[in-house]
């Protein structure tokens, strides 16, 4: 690969934003020269950030199923997905598979699961993708078969990060009834009486299968290594749990106490980039500014919306005074990845691949002008 230089650069490295060239070689970065001189391409002042690393997003899901009643062909759904998520700066995109679901076997994660899987692995094959993508195990406890759809897809090498998550009614994500009839009404357009049966059948599974799920996840995940995170932990008895099952990351934390806590049983803290863009939770749960305000915030996820994890560090930036550029940057590009064991991405350090996005920022509005993954222009 021939050498590529990028250069009048505002470079956001892990610790300060250097004026500067970056030097790509053979699709890694092969230097870093604060104030060299303007060769190659031109920034002309714009940023240059890290490719940026999702944990966890549903996105590729909405491609499948545009719209209620659609199904949409799945190595068009799968590419147009990866296109959005290449423009928005991601360079790492963990794509959440749903291994169960709260709503039943018509959900869209169940009903296009095989076709889903089966489009990404062609289209990574036969290298179709922008971004490179790897498999997060979505785990629904409560979801009775979850065991066996995990033991599908579990030994593929492009599973690296699995969570577990329980979306019963009156915990977790819904302690409030209400906000859970509200969302689920809105989702799945339920009457109050279908609302109510569903709302029962779920505390029925939750109390019959989520405990030897969980269990059973854990150790499918641990005896291969897998990273495992926790998802909506609302208690310390919850926190607690995830720590003895020994989780690296906590998803998505409900209260400043499951967050406080998650960081000091050693784990990462990740709030929605919505959350953040949004001002709130669009469950009446703890906001990602005011953990980030507390200096509990490790890294954001886009979850559904990929454009909200360049604008999250940049509206992190300017909102936390305690936050500047470059640890902003840390949480939506280094930190994810180094938090489930990808080292060699994430920052703008000689020897780690050459994963970079230009930016320019107008009006405040970041705006990506390029993106390269391992030195190739992908967008």
């Amino acid at each position: 690969m021939a050498e590529m230089i990028l250069g009048g650069a505002r470079i956001v490295g892990p610790d300060a934003v250097i004026d500067g060239a970056v030097v790509v070689r053979d699709g890694r970065i092969a230097e870093v020269a604060a104030g060299a001189a303007r060769r190659g391409e031109d920034f002309a002042g714009d940023y240059l950030l890290p490719g940026l690393v999702e944990l966890h997003t549903d996105n590729m899901e909405r491609h499948f199923a545009p719209r209620p009643g659609v199904r949409w062909p799945g190595m068009s759904a799968v590419l147009a997905h990866d296109g959005q998520i290449a423009a928005a700066g991601i360079t790492t995109v963990f794509d959440a598979v749903g291994m169960g679901t709260v709503r039943g076997d018509d959900d869209i994660r169940i009903a296009a699961l095989d076709e889903m899987l089966a489009a990404v692995k062609t289209a990574r094959a036969r290298d179709m993708f922008r971004a490179e993508h790897l498999f997060h195990l979505r785990c629904e406890t409560s979801y009775p078969t979850v065991l066996d759809r995990i033991a599908r897809l579990i030994d593929d090498p492009a599973v690296k990060l699995a969570s577990v998550m329980d979306h019963t009614p009156g915990q977790r994500q819904f302690t409030r009834e209400d906000k859970f009839r509200e969302y689920y009404k809105g989702k799945f357009q339920f009457t109050d009486a279908e609302l109510d049966t569903y709302i029962a059948a779920q505390k029925e599974r939750c109390a019959r299968w989520s405990a030897p799920n969980r269990r059973g996840m854990v150790e499918m995940c641990r005896a291969r290594g897998i990273p495992l995170a926790s998802h909506d932990d609302a208690t310390a008895a919850h926190v607690a749990e995830a720590v003895a099952d020994g989780m690296v990351v906590a998803e998505f934390p409900t209260t400043v106490e499951a967050a406080r806590l998650s960081r000091e049983g050693g784990m990462k803290v990740v709030m929605g980039g919505p959350n953040l863009m949004r001002g709130g939770s669009h469950s009446g749960n703890i906001s990602a500014g005011a953990l980030a305000a507390q200096g509990l915030l490790d890294i954001v996820s886009s979850d559904y919306v990929p454009v909200s994890l360049l604008e999250s560090a940049f509206r992190l930036a300017r909102d936390i005074p305690e936050m500047d550029l470059p640890r902003a940057v840390r949480a939506v590009a280094q930190t994810p990845a180094e938090a489930v064991g990808l080292d060699d991405r994430g920052a703008i350090v000689a020897g780690r691949r050459a994963d970079l996005l230009r930016v320019a920022l107008i009006e405040g509005q970041p705006v990506v002008r390029a993106v390269w993954r391992e030195g190739r222009r992908i967008a």
